[in-house]
């Protein structure tokens, strides 16, 4: 028998994942947003649940409690949850979905006997189109029962579980800042570098995307040492001098971003980086 789960504040993750595990039989019981509003339109994105604006005690009539608010909010929600809750806690099983967050902020509802842990799908979630889940990795700690639950929510959705110590989420939720969240940055500001020498929008964004694609689809086949390409690669400094002093046209956080990440690749991916970086830092007069 599938068990039954109750989502607080469903927004794009807690959406996206009720909708699926509803797909997959699960029983969707309260479904708790800020607004009747926001939790209406998650109800009907999910196809099932009960509407609620606050946090209110038939969350517990649920197995499992899915609390996906954002990270900055959370400890005030385990709050809600802990005091409407009491006792009824005991037996029951909670997991947050933020990557920076162990736990522990959910100590207060371990302590009235809940089952606490953090499920945290590497994925990127915009809100207007459904991410695809299989293979994707879910980071997963927590007490035992915890990650048992964790473990069957991961597999049920195509994803692979991957065990991580809760000293090491902070750590583990920079690398997707790195691979995925600083690309945006990265691709706005060739962007904006395109238009300013005369290109428009849609064709700056027609040129950078297949360069983008073709490189994961590279990293993916060769691994990133074998893909990686460009002057740097190459030790062609003299091309990376006439970077530096063309990116002075542009704001300073443009030119602090090509030195950092120039850097950056020296040290990991130079075959020689300690002499790849003093060459490097000579250029970038740093």
């Amino acid at each position: 028998m599938k068990r039954t789960l109750s989502i607080v504040g469903a927004g794009r993750v807690g959406t996206t994942l009720g909708k699926r595990l509803s797909q997959l039989g699960w029983r969707i019981g309260a479904v708790v947003t800020r607004s009747q509003r926001t939790a209406r339109a998650a109800v009907s994105a999910i196809g099932a649940g009960r509407t609620h604006a606050t946090i209110a005690a038939d969350i517990l009539d649920s197995d499992v409690v899915l609390l996906t608010t954002p990270d900055d909010s959370m400890a005030a929600a385990v709050h809600s949850l802990a005091k409407i809750g009491g006792r009824r806690w005991r037996g029951k099983v909670i997991l947050h979905t933020s990557g920076a967050l162990d736990r522990g902020v959910l100590d207060p509802l371990a302590r009235l006997g809940a089952s606490t842990g953090s499920l945290h799908p590497m994925q990127t979630f915009s809100g207007r189109n459904v991410p695809k889940l299989e293979g994707v990795t879910f980071a997963i700690e927590g007490d035992a029962k915890a990650v048992r639950v964790a473990k069957q929510i991961a597999r049920s959705l195509g994803g692979v579980p991957m065990s991580i110590a809760s000293a090491d989420k902070p750590a583990y939720h920079a690398t997707a800042v790195l691979a995925a969240g600083s690309g945006f940055a990265l691709i706005e500001a060739s962007v904006q570098m395109l238009e300013k020498i005369g290109f428009t929008r849609r064709r700056a964004l027609e040129t950078l995307l297949p360069l983008t694609r073709q490189m994961l689809d590279n990293v993916e086949r060769l691994g990133p040492r074998a893909a990686w390409t460009g002057p740097l690669s190459r030790g062609d400094f003299d091309i990376v001098a006439k970077h530096v002093r063309a990116m002075r046209r542009y704001p300073r956080e443009f030119q602090e971003s090509y030195a950092a990440l120039a850097l950056l690749a020296a040290r990991v991916l130079a075959d020689d980086p300690d002499a790849a970086l003093r060459k490097l830092r000579r250029v970038l007069n740093v």
